[in-house]
């Protein structure tokens, strides 16, 4: 009876200090908001409070599939929590590799009868090793070892274990802050740069050389008595002007509005330019309800620029420009044709290539922002066949 009531106490007094681990690795947790404070914690105090003399703590970089310690309690403890040759063991390799690929603790009571024992600085005949895991993620392994043979209990084990699981939820609370953190981060420096782009694209559009070229061109109507092409042309600029800023906000604007806005935009580069271009603006006899259509904003315009800026300032022939739009309930596809009567020279073609470049990070930003699924990402190609050069631009439709 006195050997029942002390094995009684003894054990009573481990579920005390169990308890008492567990409530303090647990409120310890609450101030933790790293990895590395999380697990030199569980070593230093926690794997000491167990009475334990050696203990190597291992995260899993899946990439490298390798084991490498973190932190370490004992003998490989530094002082000053800095592993300037951190334990590194390929995952499968040695008792704590093969746990932290099978995700099943262990307790090995004699290392010198276990062919996976990787001896270090010294031979240690007891081995437990517990995985750091949370529903089926494994993020690493708890491994403890001791000089003397059969050291450690099962009683060790669901303390280990318990310890462990508590350490798993945790890093997998501070993995997910951080993600959310990153990802924060990259959206903010996302609308950062489409911010900045858009006000390239604005500024583009409203350049100097449009805007007074475009006025000019106005006065001289009005001073020529052209008074009708004057009001015209007057009426153009300012609805383009007042188009510009009140999409300048918008990420999506209607393909029916953009199509408009082309031509006031198209005529006045004509005016501009003297009618060194023409054009011609259509939907494909396939194409679905252009006023159900939304596109990106600032994209078509943009490439037309690009296109009709190259061909004025390199004094090709006069071009005429089909512009034709494909609506489908996913994607709005652009095509530009013209004829390509013989190859532009190598320092023009390179001159277009940087323009269209420039103009193609914006694309690929808004890929990168919006995260369009494939069938709707936008994707831009420029071919040439039997004398026809033909620009595509494919957009997703975004259902204005």
């Amino acid at each position: 009876m006195l050997f029942y009531t002390r094995k009684q106490n003894s054990t009573s007094l481990k579920n005390r200090q169990f308890e008492d681990i567990l409530i303090y690795f647990s409120k310890s947790l609450l101030g933790k908001e790293n990895e590395e404070d999380i697990l030199w914690d569980l070593a230093k105090n926690c794997i000491a409070k167990l009475g334990f003399v050696d203990c190597v703590i291992y995260l899993i970089d899946y990439e490298n599939k390798l084991l490498v310690q973190k932190a370490a309690y004992g003998p490989k403890s530094p002082k000053d929590k800095t592993l300037y040759n951190p334990v590194q063991i390929l995952v499968g390799d040695g008792i704590s590799g093969y746990v932290a690929k099978t995700g099943v603790p262990e307790i090995v009571n004699d290392t010198s009868k276990d062919p996976r024992y990787i001896e270090d600085d010294d031979l240690r005949l007891s081995e437990i090793c517990v995985p750091i895991a949370h529903e089926n993620t494994i993020y690493g392994v708890i491994d403890c070892e001791h000089p003397n043979k059969g050291f450690f209990t099962n009683h060790h084990l669901r303390m280990l274990s318990a310890i462990a699981s508590i350490c798993a939820i945790k890093i997998k609370s501070v993995r997910a802050n951080k993600a959310l953190m990153d990802e924060q981060q990259r959206l903010f420096k996302i609308k950062e740069e489409m911010l900045e782009l858009k006000l390239r694209a604005l500024n583009s559009q409203l350049n100097p050389h449009f805007v007074f070229n475009a006025l000019n061109a106005i006065q001289y109507f009005i001073t020529s008595e052209k008074k009708k092409r004057a009001l015209e042309y007057l009426s153009m600029f300012s609805k383009l002007i007042r188009y510009y800023l009140k999409h300048l906000e918008n990420e999506v604007v209607g393909l029916k509005a953009e199509v408009e806005m082309l031509h006031w935009y198209l005529k006045l580069q004509k005016l501009r330019y003297d009618d060194k271009f023409d054009y011609a603006i259509s939907f494909n006899e396939n194409s679905l309800k252009a006023e159900e259509a939304g596109i990106p904003s600032f994209v078509v315009q943009t490439l037309l620029e690009n296109i009709i800026e190259y061909y004025v300032f390199c004094k090709e022939q006069k071009r005429h420009f089909d512009i034709e739009f494909n609506v489908s309930e996913v994607t709005v596809i652009l095509s530009i044709r013209y004829q390509q009567t013989r190859e532009p020279e190598v320092d023009k073609r390179l001159m277009f290539k940087d323009s269209i470049l420039q103009w193609y990070d914006h694309i690929e930003l808004l890929n990168t922002a919006k995260d369009y699924p494939q069938e709707k990402r936008l994707s831009f190609s420029d071919e040439i066949s039997s004398g026809i050069r033909e620009i595509t631009l494919r957009l997703p439709n975004l259902n204005y």
